[in-house]
């Protein structure tokens, strides 16, 4: 192994016990001495890669949206229909939290913890990971699912846009709180699950549920019908 690959290694590994400490302490609870204990690796060692415990979220939070796009756009540009375009960003978040559940606490409980240039430059990411989205939802949005029977929206509009792909991201980051392989099926079963539930929400008519149902009025304003 190399000098380099010793590096990357050592510095992976310090990531991967941050991310296990912050969800398990809060980032707050997470402390350089602790991170110390947990890998094994002298307090000296830590600071060769890091200055401070805030760098060490900064570089976790950065890096993994940074994988994440990434890995997105490889996986969307591999298809072409718009529904196997959103199956396949779908199933690339979920393939990579469900490897990396620890990652996930660490960026939905702690978006908050960084200073405000730090957090200016994550939410750059994030911003560019939510487009990437948006741009899927809004093809499906203006063209439908591709099934016999679906139809797409008559109007552009661009606060449903934002609406439906904010709805999305919710399902996407909340299995953190409850999904387990085990009892829920692997990656591909979860993606398969919220695909469907997302494109048969993206357009006007599902010909699998048939006539769609509008509610009514009163009701959507809490009154009585």
């Amino acid at each position: 192994m190399t000098p380099r690959e010793r590096s990357d290694r050592s510095r992976a590994a310090i990531l991967a016990a941050a991310a296990r400490a912050i969800a398990r302490e809060g980032y707050h609870g997470m402390s350089m001495r602790d991170l110390s204990r947990a890998t094994g690796r002298g307090l000296a060692s830590f600071y060769v890669h890091f200055s401070s415990k805030e760098d060490i979220l900064f570089a976790l939070q950065s890096e993994t949206f940074d994988a994440l796009i990434a890995s997105g756009e490889r996986a969307i540009a591999l298809e072409e229909d718009p529904a196997a375009r959103l199956h396949a960003f779908i199933l690339n978040h979920v393939r990579f939290f469900a490897a990396h559940p620890d990652v996930m606490r660490a960026l939905v409980q702690q978006a908050g913890a960084l200073p405000t240039e730090k957090r200016a430059l994550i939410r750059e990411r994030k911003e560019r990971y939510f487009a990437a989205a948006r741009d899927l939802v809004a093809v499906i949005v203006q063209l439908g699912c591709g099934r016999s029977g679906a139809r797409s929206r008559a109007a552009h509009d661009e606060a449903e846009l934002e609406r439906a792909t904010y709805a999305l991201f919710g399902m996407l980051n909340w299995i953190y709180g409850w999904y387990e392989p085990r009892r829920h099926g692997p990656p591909e079963t979860l993606a398969r699950t919220l695909h469907r539930i997302a494109l048969c929400g993206m357009v006007t008519q599902c010909p699998s549920r048939g006539v769609q149902i509008d509610v009514p009025e009163a009701v959507a304003a809490g009154g009585a019908t």
